[in-house]
């Protein structure tokens, strides 16, 4: 598929491609989004937000990077200026935020979790941001750590460190809550 959008791309389709990408992004980015702001109707905003900032920067996407990766880049900043800026209205630390919305999550109509499911959510929203967001996109997105380095302009060796202590993290805190 990429290729076939990237095709469209390359001969100035921008319609075609964006037409390409969000059917075949558009879960993808939902979820990575709604693994970190947690709540729907957030997760649809800053999706909308992400398609927003693709479509209008398709022109300057190069090949150099693959397309996906460049994508999930752009997930990521919008995602994460979310929560900064939500965090910060609020005048509370990123972690406190998520924090506030985990504890929020099972009033949520489009949660389906069960009551395993929103202790590990609580879990993460504990983590510090790095280690969360590389906890999600290993974990969830099943990305390698050498994407997830692309990414996130960090070394793999930190990246390791990190999914580590969030693992150990995660586990902790599990076991307190039982």
């Amino acid at each position: 598929m990429d290729l076939e959008i990237l095709k469209h791309i390359s001969s100035h389709q921008n319609e075609e491609a964006f037409k390409l990408l969000v059917s075949y992004y558009h879960q993808k980015i939902y979820w990575q989004v709604r693994r970190m702001v947690f709540i729907h109707e957030d997760a649809d905003d800053v999706t909308q937000n992400v398609f927003i900032k693709i479509y209008q920067n398709l022109d300057t996407f190069k090949n150099e990077a693959k397309l996906s990766t460049w994508i999930f880049r752009i997930t990521y900043n919008e995602t994460i200026n979310f929560i900064h800026k939500n965090a910060k209205e609020r005048n509370v630390s990123f972690e406190d935020y998520s924090n506030s919305i985990a504890n929020e999550l099972s009033a949520d109509d489009y949660y389906n979790g069960d009551e395993i499911d929103l202790k590990l959510q609580k879990a993460i929203a504990n983590l510090p941001e790095k280690q969360r967001i590389v906890f999600m996109m290993k974990y969830y997105d099943e990305l390698k750590y050498e994407q997830i380095s692309e990414i996130l302009g960090t070394s793999v060796g930190g990246l390791k460190a990190s999914y580590h202590h969030a693992v150990t993290k995660i586990k902790e805190f599990l076991e307190v809550e039982d």
